[in-house]
């Protein structure tokens, strides 16, 4: 196992793993967008967090936590732009969007972390990489408008769209800013991001209280509360982040465009909703576009092999 998730073909089996999980968290997002408040959700989330990832943390900590102080900085925006204000945002955004435009304005995502890798560290896709995230945009396109023309042109933008390119915005730096995580274990890295991401979550949380916003304890509030904790945070994080460091976060960004194919299956398996010509068409156009996408490049492939014979 050790070997296999140093190996390329772990991104493949990671990246995915972690978008599904993502993709779960929408369905449960949208169900309980206006009954559970995020802020105070977020603040339980990291606690609970923090709780389940510290018995596995506190045997490295001795070792990690002189690399931790001397990388303050990065860990504040690690935890700002992947963890508390990301976690939120997506649930502010589904009180004031709809299911259509959150599948159209989050695909912006890949695009987002293909700029922000230029921007921060001048990575570059080949124009075969553009051409798959092109396709797999195509693909998304196809699933949320249902080839029906008329429904794209409706589309208009809300406040809750825009809270959506804001919270992309930073996932977009998390991802790229990645390879300059501290070498630190797993584990330590995901305490301190939760630590931090709980604390910054309490003063808005209080807020919410003060407005008699509060949570409600029940079924639909635990059920979002525990598939954050272990699906949305833990094991996609993890994934996700292992996933980036095997192939780089501009060509990973293209999995992002399997979160609504994903979306679509939970839709049919647990809801029971039918599968429908144009959910076939975008699968195959979003699986053909990541394909494309995550392929290496030449330049990659003779980078990944300098890295691998390295002494």
């Amino acid at each position: 196992m050790a070997a296999f998730l140093r190996s390329q073909a772990a991104a493949y089996v990671l990246l995915p793993l972690a978008t599904a999980c993502w993709a779960g968290n929408h369905v449960i997002a949208r169900a309980a967008g206006g009954h559970v408040p995020p802020a105070s959700l977020a603040v339980l989330r990291w606690m609970m967090i923090v709780a389940v990832v510290l018995p596995f943390a506190l045997p490295h900590m001795r070792a990690d936590w002189p690399k931790l102080k001397r990388n303050a900085a990065l860990m504040l925006l690690f935890a700002t732009t992947g963890g508390g204000a990301f976690g939120t945002l997506q649930f502010v955004a589904l009180h004031f969007t709809t299911a259509l435009n959150m599948g159209v304005v989050s695909s912006v995502g890949p695009a987002f972390i293909v700029a922000a890798s230029w921007l921060l560290f001048r990575d570059r896709l080949s124009p075969l990489q553009l051409l798959g995230v092109t396709i797999s945009l195509s693909g998304v396109l196809v699933i949320v408008s249902r080839l029906d023309l008329v429904r794209l042109a409706s589309f208009s933008f809300n406040g809750g769209d825009l809270i959506i390119i804001v919270n992309m915005m930073f996932w977009a730096i998390y991802s790229a800013c990645l390879r300059l995580r501290p070498d630190i274990h797993p584990m330590t890295f995901m305490l301190a991001m939760a630590v931090v991401a709980g604390l910054g979550n309490i003063p808005f949380a209080l807020a919410e209280y003060a407005f008699d916003y509060r949570l409600q304890f029940t079924g639909l509030t635990l059920l979002a509360l525990l598939y954050s904790v272990f699906f949305t945070t833990l094991f996609a994080y993890v994934a996700w982040n292992r996933g980036i460091d095997i192939i780089g976060a501009p060509r990973a960004s293209a999995f992002l465009h399997t979160t609504p194919l994903f979306s679509a299956v939970l839709a049919t398996t647990i809801l029971g909703e039918t599968i429908e010509a144009y959910h076939v068409l975008g699968f195959a156009l979003i699986l053909s576009g990541v394909t494309l996408a995550a392929r290496p490049s030449p330049k990659q492939q003779a980078a990944a092999a300098g890295r691998d014979t390295a002494p």
